[in-house]
């Protein structure tokens, strides 16, 4: 069952910046003209973006686009890699009719153009989602890496909630295209016009 990760360091400091959505500040992602456009053909792909952001965060270059840090996204990449394996929170169990109307648009998701919409909240989630504790970014990057190679290494048990059974590669493309979403906000060594 899901269980929030550790969090290192001090979590009840939370800079201004990491509003959740509603409070003074926060970006409405669902809006937001800042967020790169990825296509991972690949973990290759995805890990290489992921080098060049943590590069790009140690360098003081990184801009971001949303309201999560480096250590949040990664984190709540590796959260929702996990949940299929460990099992998902009952808060994460849609109705019945969501699943009916959500099921014929799978490939919309999961095919070779499939993408996931920004700023999409999950109703009754407090801040939407779930896996986006503070994190450090080293410990985020590795909590990542084991989720990952669980994820490639082996088909994952529990079906999806929303999509039901999926193919291994349809669990992969599915996490391609959440790391896509999140990693768009994250903008290595380029300024972010404003506007």
């Amino acid at each position: 069952m899901y269980r929030p990760a550790h969090v290192a360091g001090p979590a009840a400091i939370v800079p201004a910046t990491l509003r959740p959505m509603g409070t003074p500040g926060a970006v409405d992602t669902s809006r937001t003209k800042q967020r790169r456009e990825l296509r991972f053909a690949d973990s290759a792909a995805m890990w290489a973006d992921i080098e060049r952001i943590v590069e790009s965060e140690r360098a003081g270059t990184l801009r971001r686009a949303g309201n999560w840090t480096v250590g949040q996204s990664l984190g709540h990449l590796a959260t929702w890699a996990e949940l299929p394996y460990d099992g998902y929170p009952p808060e994460l169990k849609p109705p019945w009719w969501l699943k009916f109307i959500m099921r014929p648009f799978k490939d919309r998701f999961l095919g070779p153009k499939g993408s996931m919409p920004p700023g999409v909240r999950i109703p009754g989630v407090p801040g939407g989602t779930i896996g986006t504790e503070p994190m450090e970014t080293e410990a985020a990057i590795e909590r990542l890496r084991r989720a990952w190679a669980r994820l490639e290494a082996a088909h994952p048990g529990i079906p999806n909630p929303v999509f039901g059974e999926l193919t291994h590669q349809q669990w992969i493309r599915l996490n391609l295209g959440h790391a896509e979403l999140h990693l768009g906000f994250l903008h290595p060594g380029a300024a972010i016009r404003e506007g």
